[in-house]
């Protein structure tokens, strides 16, 4: 990473508190294009309401959020997603009356359309449709695109909310937990999805709880224990340092975190 390189998301000392808890504390970081961040940490460490306050969901105490040098500050979401920014959330929950491919197609046409209705009445059938089959191909799930969302199996849904995210073309796609709920065998085949996904140029930032995983994909690694930054760094370095593995296993068992397993394979 050069670090000439102008940080395509800089959080600088992001603060949100909820009466009188601070869920996040100062927290300040970039991210460059094309790279692959892993924001982690333990339970309740502040992933995803620091997470929700780069999107807009959640409005910070303080602290300034910029996407290619301009500030979202006070922006609602749907003009931070028009400015590039796209959210694949950890619950998934499609449209489950139209099909996979029609779900996506929704998202391509976000920009242009208010509303569901409006979208299936009015969008380009030629347009909007083939971003949506692309980006269904881009997660692997093209041979699904006519099938119903209700019947699909929980691996194929994941990749179904990626799909969607990709489908606004954004130059930053936030992932919230993409592997939760899945078994060993689904997440090891998404996160090479995923590490495809970043290698084909777009630039991401990763909440998830599967360090080994993470371990293997992230080129970078930040660190959130009780709302603070207490590690940035490559993920051999950040699992290196005492505070990252007290954090983790402080709080959970090694079986748990998988911390020793997921350091074993930095050093491997």
């Amino acid at each position: 990473m050069n670090a000439a390189t102008p940080a395509l998301l800089q959080v600088s000392n992001m603060v949100v508190r909820f009466g009188g808890l601070s869920a996040v504390a100062d927290v300040s970081f970039d991210v460059i294009p094309g790279e692959l961040l892993g924001l982690i940490g333990p339970n309740g460490a502040g992933k995803t309401t620091l997470m929700r306050s780069i999107t807009g969901v959640v409005r910070p105490t303080s602290g300034d959020v910029q996407l290619n040098g301009e500030s979202l500050n006070g922006m609602p979401i749907h003009k931070r997603i028009r400015k590039g920014l796209a959210l694949s959330q950890q619950l998934v929950k499609p449209f489950r009356g139209i099909s996979v491919l029609d779900n996506v197609t929704l998202a391509a046409g976000a920009e242009r359309t208010g509303s569901a209705l409006k979208a299936l009445l009015h969008l380009s059938q030629t347009t909007e449709n083939e971003i949506g089959r692309e980006a269904l191909a881009r997660v692997g799930i093209a041979d699904y695109a006519h099938q119903m969302p209700g019947i699909q199996p929980l691996g194929v849904l994941k990749r179904l909310e990626v799909a969607r995210a990709l489908a606004l073309k954004p130059k930053l796609l936030l992932l919230d937990e993409p592997l939760a709920g899945l078994n060993s065998k689904e997440a090891h085949a998404l996160a090479s999805t995923i590490a495809e996904i970043n290698r084909q140029g777009m630039t991401i930032v990763l909440i998830e709880h599967n360090l080994g995983e993470v371990m293997r994909i992230c080129q970078r690694l930040v660190v959130l224990d009780n709302g603070r930054k207490i590690a940035s760094g490559t993920p051999r370095e950040v699992m290196d340092q005492p505070a990252v593995r007290a954090a983790y296993l402080g709080g959970d068992t090694i079986a748990e975190t998988g911390v020793s397993a997921a350091t074993g394979a930095a050093h491997a």
